[in-house]
């Protein structure tokens, strides 16, 4: 926990100063109305007293009490400052850590984690945070202060309040030991509620269609109970600290009066006038003893989930990034190249290799294609180029260079990517073909509206209202599939890149859009390089190249004539799509 308080900025810090300030003054003022209140008895009790010298001392218990108001409200506001300073801050590396993972580190951790790690995690942070400067700070000066102001008021009055100290520690250290280890489990279940919960909104035509509401009730039920049970649990044995305290708190009232009877009873009688005084003080003081360990009891009960909650986040931030930045010091006049050297991949903690010993060239202009049975590498395959994973053995040359020495946006430049899933984002059109600043600056409309043109988008996109402004929804939720993919497929044709990788990104497509799209798009894309994963023959039956892949292996590349006469794998899969008399005439 106390790696993540090093994230606190030089502004966090000069507040933490000042709180720190504030609450010594607001500690000492507090301390000081007991013995007004004891100067107080003693003027009552005392022949000759005046009233303005009681008014005097009663005025001045006023001014400390108003003192400590106001330093208690600027503290507040300061504490609650540093708190959500501290959150952002947070956050920030979080999601600034997230956006740098590879895909294998977003599996590992998994989507609905991260989710909460950034959300919950960091709010536990935040909660200790704001209760930690006003309570933490707090408490532990105005105990050892009281105390160092009781100690030569009674040594029978000292020894009660030890006592009960004792006590009040010995609950506390109880309780926590129970509960610690259950906070780690509360996480967890509230990343599978996370979970479940996703994938009942991601999943919701499908749960409707096949009727499964009361399945993923149950499902939803079973995760919820658990974390409502562990929850229960854990607030029950805390429920148990604030009945102690207040025994504690009352019995240390009652045995400072009994104590303070008997020794008053046997007292000469200006003793008792002193006795009655420093009872009356010692009352206040041990009040204010209790009330600090009081208060320390209520961070025992947040302290525990905040160093669960910071354990989870330095496992992200500590998590080490896997795709990094290469040197990106060469230069190179080739452009629109790639080539694979005996590449061979397998997925971190495997124990079979997925692709074996890949090797082909494509070059600037030219078009090539990977088909192949479900399974056999081929999505993998083409994510080894933008280094969503990085190569087992062997190498990915783009431009004659290894991706591994590319700086990552330097390469990502370099590509146009439409995946496998079409992903739209909450926005416009517009926004959506000029997604960020794709990492080239500014894109013109008139180059989105071409875009659209190739992608075949401009019909319904120009049906829809406010056209180029018409609003998308998150995830694409107001499009169809196909919608989605020419969307898509705009995307990546507004950057005009030297690579276009399409990840079967013309499934959703009929085959006349899908047969139009590709014209044009080959018009259009003749001086870059198109690489196209597809299940399709039609697809892909023009490309300059096919890369057959069986069982991660490459079991063919040439043109479709070529691999009708040489491939079995291919020419099974074409005659499976395809009549004799339709590959004939292709």
């Amino acid at each position: 926990m106390f790696k993540l308080f090093r994230k606190l900025t030089k502004e966090d810090l000069i507040n933490i100063f000042i709180c720190l300030t504030l609450i010594v003054f607001q500690v000492f003022l507090e301390l000081r109305m007991p013995d007004y209140m004891s100067e107080i008895t003693r003027l009552v009790q005392s022949d000759g007293s005046k009233m303005s010298d009681i008014l005097v001392q009663g005025v001045f218990m006023l001014l400390c009490a108003g003192g400590s108001l106001i330093s208690t409200i600027i503290v507040g506001f300061f504490a609650a400052r540093v708190a959500s300073n501290y959150s952002h801050t947070l956050r920030k590396l979080i999601f600034n850590k997230v956006q740098n993972f590879s895909t294998e580190d977003i599996k590992k951790f998994q989507t609905s984690s991260l989710i909460t790690r950034t959300t919950n995690d960091v709010t536990q942070m935040e909660t200790l945070m704001g209760m930690g400067l006003q309570v933490i700070i707090k408490a532990p000066i105005m105990a050892v202060w009281a105390i160092l102001k009781i100690l030569n008021k009674g040594l029978e009055w000292s020894i009660l309040t030890a006592c009960c100290v004792a006590v009040l520690l010995t609950t506390v250290g109880i309780i926590i030991t129970i509960v610690l280890p259950r906070f780690s489990k509360v996480q967890k279940l509230i990343d599978k509620v996370n979970g479940v919960t996703r994938e009942n909104l991601s999943g919701i035509r499908v749960i409707r269609a096949f009727n499964a509401e009361d399945y993923q009730e149950n499902r939803f039920e079973k995760v919820n109970n658990e974390l409502t049970n562990m929850q229960l649990f854990n607030q029950r044995t805390f429920a148990i600290m604030m009945p102690m305290m207040n025994f504690v708190m009352h019995s240390l009232t009652l045995g400072i009066y009994i104590i303070g009877a008997f020794l008053i009873e046997k007292a000469g009688m200006l003793d008792k006038i002193t006795l009655f005084s420093n009872m009356v003080v010692f009352s206040s003081y041990g009040m204010q003893v209790i009330a600090s360990f009081l208060m320390l009891a209520m961070i025992f009960m947040i302290w525990p989930r905040a160093s669960i909650s910071a354990g989870r986040i330095n496992e992200v931030l500590d998590e080490p990034i896997k795709i990094l930045d290469g040197k990106g010091l060469k230069k190179t006049n080739k452009k629109g190249e790639v080539e694979f050297r005996n590449v061979s991949f397998k997925y971190p903690d495997a124990d079979e290799y997925l692709l074996k010993n890949i090797s082909f060239k494509v070059n600037k202009g030219e078009t090539i294609a990977f088909i192949g049975s479900t399974g056999s590498g081929k999505s993998t395959l083409i994510n080894l180029i933008p280094r969503f994973y990085d190569v087992t053995d062997g190498e990915v040359l783009v431009d004659g260079i290894n991706v591994k020495e590319y700086k990552l946006k330097d390469l990502y430049n370099k590509i146009g990517y439409v995946p496998q899933k079409a992903v739209m984002f909450t926005g416009t059109v517009n926004e959506n073909i000029a997604y960020g600043d794709n990492g080239k600056g500014k894109i013109k409309p008139e180059k989105i509206k071409e875009a659209i043109k190739v992608a075949q988008a401009t019909d319904f996109v120009e049906k829809m209202d406010g056209k180029y402004e018409a609003h998308i929804s998150r995830g694409g939720t107001n499009v169809s599939g196909g919608q989605k993919q020419r969307l898509a497929i705009a995307r990546a044709v507004a950057r005009d890149p030297e690579i276009y990788i399409f990840d079967d990104s013309f499934s959703a497509l009929d085959y006349k859009t899908d047969s139009t799209l590709r014209h044009d798009l080959k018009k259009y894309t003749k001086d870059a390089t198109s690489m196209i994963v597809a299940q399709r023959i039609g697809t892909i039956i023009n490309a300059d190249k096919i890369v057959v892949l069986d069982n991660g292996e490459c079991v063919g590349i040439g043109t479709h004539k070529e691999l009708l006469k040489n491939c079995d794998v291919y020419k099974e899969i074409a005659l499976s799509q395809l009549s004799e008399e339709e590959l004939k005439n292709a």
